[in-house]
C-alpha cells in the first residue's frame, strides 16, 4: 500500500521550506543532489513527506542547483512586497515520554538494525521487506490484508538541522501536510523521548484509508515511519500502530 511512505524523502525537502503509497529515500550517490531534491519535491502519490516538500530550509543554502529547485514550488513574492523576517519555532515541551516496549501479550516483538542505528518493537509474524531504492528502508506487512503496513524512510540533512522543530508548529505542519494529500487531519501531537522530538500525524484519507505519520531528525537524519490501514480496520489497529510508533528510537544508546 503506498498511502503514507516517503516520509523521509519529501521530508528531506522539509529542510527547503516548511511545509500516500510509499517512501522516497534517496542518498547522494544513488541520485543526483538535483535529481533527489525533484523526486522529493514531485514525491510519490502519498509519499510521506512529498507534502513537506519544503521543510528544511538548509537546503537552499548548500547551492545553486537546491535553491533552483526551491524556486520551481516556492510561492511568488511581489519585488516591492516586504517580507517579514522567518520566526524560528522552538517547541516547548520539556516533559519526556518513556520509549515503549510492551509486547502487547505476544503481538509485538523487538527489532533492532545495527547498521541503520534504530530500534523498535514491531508486528511478530508479519513479513519483512529491506531497503527499496526509493521507495522505503524496511517495511512490515501483514501476512492477509497488505493495506495494513509498517514502512521507514530516512534521508540525510545538514549537520546544523538537529530538530524536526525545523519544520514550525507541529499543528500547522500537519495541516499542510492533510492538505497536500487530499486528507482530514485526525490529530498532530508531539513526543520528546531521549532528547529526541518527534512529531506524530494522524490522518483520514478521502480514499478509505487511515494513516500515522511520524518525523523525527536524528544523528544527521531525518526519519518518517508511517503505518496504514483501511478506515474500518483502524480501531483494531490504533493501539497497535501506537506503540510501534512510542517504541521507535533511531539511535541504538
Amino acid at each position: 500500500m503506498m498511502k503514507g511512505a516517503t516520509i523521509a524523502v519529501s521530508c528531506a525537502v522539509l529542510l527547503v521550506a516548511q511545509t500516500s503509497n510509499e517512501a522516497c529515500a534517496f542518498s547522494v550517490d544513488q541520485l543526483s543532489r538535483r535529481e533527489s531534491l525533484q523526486a522529493l519535491i514531485g514525491g510519490v502519490a502519498t509519499a510521506i513527506v512529498p507534502s513537506v516538500v519544503s521543510i528544511l530550509p538548509a537546503l537552499a543554502a548548500e547551492g545553486d542547483e537546491e535553491a533552483a529547485v526551491v524556486a520551481e514550488v516556492a510561492p511568488e513574492v511581489a519585488p516591492e512586497v516586504a517580507v517579514a523576517p522567518k520566526v524560528v519555532y522552538h517547541s516547548a515541551l520539556t516533559e519526556e515520554t518513556p520509549r515503549s516496549v510492551t509486547r502487547m501479550g505476544g503481538l509485538l516483538e523487538s527489532f533492532q538494525d545495527g547498521n541503520r542505528s534504530i530500534r523498535m518493537m514491531v508486528p511478530s509474524g508479519w513479513n519483512k521487506f529491506d531497503g527499496e531504492v526509493g521507495a522505503y528502508d524496511i517495511k512490515w506487512q501483514d501476512l492477509v490484508d497488505k493495506s495494513e503496513n509498517i514502512k521507514i524512510s530516512s534521508t540525510p540533512v545538514k549537520s546544523s538541522t538537529t530538530s524536526i522543530e525545523v519544520l514550525g508548529e507541529v499543528q500547522g505542519v500537519g495541516v499542510n501536510l492533510a492538505s497536500k494529500r487530499n486528507a482530514k487531519l485526525v490529530k498532530a501531537t508531539e513526543r520528546l523521548t531521549d532528547d529526541v522530538l518527534f512529531y506524530r500525524f494522524e490522518f483520514a484519507i478521502n480514499d478509505g484509508t487511515h494513516q500515522l505519520l511520524q518525523l523525527c531528525v536524528c544523528k544527521g537524519k531525518l526519519w518518517s515511519i508511517d503505518a496504514s490501514s483501511t478506515e474500518k480496520r483502524w480501531s483494531k489497529r490504533a493501539e497497535l500502530y501506537d506503540n510501534v510508533f512510542t517504541s521507535f528510537m533511531p539511535k541504538l544508546a
